[in-house]
């Protein structure tokens, strides 16, 4: 007998007695968890996220809409960005503030072309405040995983309120799983056994959010 054989007549005698259920796996599984914790406002949500994005030491900037380019272009200034990777789909208008050179998004891009550009800005799908979370789900305004995993500099812009939510069910309700989605909390970080943190291992080393309110 095969370990394999071992491990499955052992999940086999666990079974045994537990009726056989043929409703669909949506309707077996009973989903009655809190979907948000506390009855937040919609300004004490975005703070939430705010105070979180920060506590996985993401940089998180605040600014309306028509301030938008201005702040980004400032970023990229203090960055000392020269090149910046453009998401096909981002609003050209965003990038109005900077003189950096834009760098397209092409499939036959190399890692190494993409590491040697400066910052890459993008939108997202959803904002998840209980947990500091940004998803990108591969839209025209956020492009292709590998761009946001290669670069050192990542400028994320979240529009607020619209694309933050509460909880991570009710993000999960917005996304389709069919999608690539990416989910980051904070800059790329890992430890060693002695709790050493190194960050940028296996994405950006510097992740700055824009809240963009009205």
């Amino acid at each position: 007998m095969s370990s394999r054989d071992r491990v499955l007549g052992r999940v086999r005698r666990a079974l045994a007695d537990v009726p056989p259920d043929d409703r669909p796996y949506e309707q077996a599984v009973e989903r009655e968890y809190l979907r948000e914790h506390g009855g937040r406002s919609v300004p004490e949500t975005v703070d939430l996220l705010a105070e979180n994005l920060a506590d996985y030491r993401a940089v998180v900037h605040r600014c309306t809409a028509g301030d938008l380019a201005a702040t980004i272009g400032r970023l990229l200034t203090e960055r000392g960005s020269t090149t910046v990777l453009v998401p096909p789909g981002l609003d050209a208008h965003w990038l109005d503030g900077t003189d950096a050179e834009r760098v397209t998004d092409r499939a036959e891009s190399t890692p190494h072309e993409l590491d040697r550009v400066d910052s890459v800005v993008t939108g997202c799908a959803v904002a998840v405040a209980e947990t500091g979370t940004i998803v990108l789900d591969g839209a025209p305004d956020q492009g292709r995983r590998r761009i946001t995993l290669i670069p050192d500099h990542h400028i994320c812009v979240v529009r607020v309120p619209e694309q933050v939510v509460s909880s991570v069910p009710e993000a999960l309700e917005r996304l389709d799983p069919a999608r690539p989605l990416t989910w980051i909390s904070g800059p790329s970080a890992t430890s060693d056994i002695e709790l050493d943190r190194v960050e940028g291992v296996h994405g950006p080393r510097t992740l700055e959010v824009v809240l963009v309110g009205q």
